[in-house]
């Protein structure tokens, strides 16, 4: 058996042990599940969830993130580490959302 198909008989019996894995980041849309996933990297679950409630509350959907603006964005975040660079990618992610997508994350 090669690598790819141990993948697959692997893969296989995890969705059989764990056929709906539930997901550690508090969130309540696709957006804001995206927006706590950019928040957990270098970051535990736990500190993420601890952070979104409030920036949720400012801000749960792309428009109100843009209006929040990078720096509300980079105060609320900064417990999660990397505030700068989450900030930004956060502020420009909802643009792309807004302006190419109608405001909605794309399924695909």
């Amino acid at each position: 058996m090669n690598k790819s198909e141990r993948a697959l008989v692997i893969t296989k019996s995890l969705n059989e042990l764990y056929p709906n894995p539930p997901i550690p980041l508090n969130h309540d849309s696709i957006f804001t599940l995206l927006i706590a996933v950019v928040l957990s990297a270098q970051c535990t679950d736990v500190r993420v969830n601890q952070v979104t409630p409030l920036l949720f509350k400012k801000a749960n959907n792309p428009k109100a993130m843009i209006k929040l603006g990078t720096k509300e964005i980079k105060r609320i975040i900064r417990p999660c580490g990397l505030s700068p660079k989450k900030s930004k990618s956060i502020y420009e992610l909802s643009k792309i959302l807004v302006k190419k997508h109608n405001g909605k994350v794309p399924e695909s």
